[in-house]
């Protein structure tokens, strides 16, 4: 099968989508599959067709982590794509790219299916001043929900993503396929002993302390102040107890000084930003990893942690409840008080015990592979596959001019940059 995977960024970007993309594509292709990934990428000047990947030009957005938002339509773009001739179109993200491979998909009647991996209701702030998010929240509703609607099949890694689809009113099933993880990367027993000491050198961490860590861009979404207020209030310097917060982001600044104006520099550590590559041996000198974000669904980072053998604290979530199983594979907490208790109840294990809730933190995600991902969505493909011959899109493609003109308006009006929809024609 010849599979076209559309995200708005790639690597050497990292992000959870970035992984999953990276992931399913290195599964998919271990299963003996041709795979074209078609990303934003504006280093190169122009389209740019590299080791199966199309890099496409476009406008970098400072607001996003400095990605580039591409254009939804080239004719550059288009030949390329139509080179590569793909069966099945699945798309990883909404905007540019997104909107292309969505109206490439119903024009060529090929069918089409979206990966929902964001919950952007928790994403409006950057777009939109606070008086205005109720009215920039409806226009998202409207813009995501098209592509909810053009598709084949819908897929999500968490019950937020079947809860989110709801909210909107729409009758559509996602499947829930939880975020793949690279399990051996992530083994602690392959992690280098001599970078673990390197890291706790570098930063000039006590060999008598337990390490919490969380690792993230560092944007409101995260809730990283909330995690920090919580751990200021619950944690005092004689409980031995560290949160590293490993990232970067918007925010960084503001959380640095919010550690200083609790009081809790001596607790909390923010070492920046660290390569994807970089982190197992941070995650390899820590005991456990924390968590307060509510917009994350099954974030890989996280998952990560997990398969290095660190348990989590995770701020309660109700929808994402089943998630974290209490002694199995971490603890969920509500306030500082709770955490307290929660930390309290960890330190209180003996040994063998904690080891027990290590090794039963790695076996909760030793299914989340690549090739499983990659098995996983080739289910689906084949049920989208029926769906399309089922419901062609022939009845769809009379509208694509209107819909593309009013997407583009959209997110012209959404993200301040009208003038890019004229540039990259090529």
């Amino acid at each position: 099968m010849r599979i076209a995977l559309f995200a708005e960024t790639y690597l050497p970007n990292v992000s959870g989508v970035v992984t999953h993309v990276h992931a399913l594509r290195v599964g998919l292709e271990s299963l003996g599959h041709e795979v074209l990934v078609v990303c934003g990428d504006n280093r190169f000047g122009g389209h740019l067709l590299k080791d199966g990947v199309l890099y496409c030009p476009g406008y970098v957005s400072e607001k996003f982590y400095g990605y580039t938002l591409s254009t939804p339509w080239s004719k550059q773009r288009a030949k390329y794509l139509s080179e590569f001739a793909p069966d099945i179109i699945h798309l990883h993200t909404e905007f540019g790219i997104g909107m292309f491979g969505m109206h490439w998909a119903l024009a060529h009647n090929l069918p089409l299916v979206y990966t929902l991996h964001t919950m952007y209701d928790d994403y409006v702030y950057y777009i939109a001043p606070q008086p205005f998010i109720p009215a920039a929240r409806s226009l998202s509703h409207k813009f995501f929900a098209r592509y909810i609607k053009a598709a084949d099949a819908i897929t999500g890694p968490s019950q937020k993503c079947q809860d989110y689809v709801d909210a909107l009113g729409l009758k559509r099933h996602v499947h829930i396929i939880p975020n793949p993880v690279e399990l051996d990367k992530f083994d602690p027993a392959a992690i280098d002993a001599g970078k673990v000491q390197a890291v706790r050198e570098q930063l000039n961490l006590p060999s008598d302390c337990h390490y919490v860590l969380f690792v993230g861009r560092l944007g409101k979404e995260k809730s990283a102040d909330e995690l920090i207020k919580c751990w200021a209030e619950a944690v005092r310097p004689e409980d031995k107890l560290k949160l590293l917060i490993v990232g970067e982001g918007p925010v960084r600044e503001d959380l640095q000084q919010l550690t200083k104006e609790l009081n809790a520099t001596d607790r909390i550590i923010l070492p920046g930003k660290v390569e994807h590559d970089d982190i197992p041996p941070y995650l390899a000198l820590g005991s456990l990893y924390a968590t307060a974000s509510l917009s994350d669904t099954n974030s890989i980072s996280m998952l990560e942690g997990m398969a290095c053998g660190l348990p989590v604290l995770q701020k309660y979530d109700p929808i994402n409840a089943d998630q974290i199983k209490e002694g199995v594979n971490g603890f969920v907490f509500r306030d500082a008080a709770e955490l307290k208790q929660k930390l309290a109840l960890w330190q209180a294990l003996p040994p063998a015990d904690k080891a027990a809730l290590s090794a039963s933190t790695r076996q909760s995600v030793a299914s989340q592979g690549y090739e499983t991902l990659a098995k996983n969505l080739l289910a689906v493909y084949d049920e989208a596959i029926e769906t399309q011959k089922l419901s062609p899109h022939q009845g769809m493609r009379l509208k694509l001019s209107r819909q593309l003109k009013t997407a583009k308006n959209a997110v012209s009006r959404m993200y301040k940059f009208p003038k890019i929809f004229n540039q990259h024609k090529d």
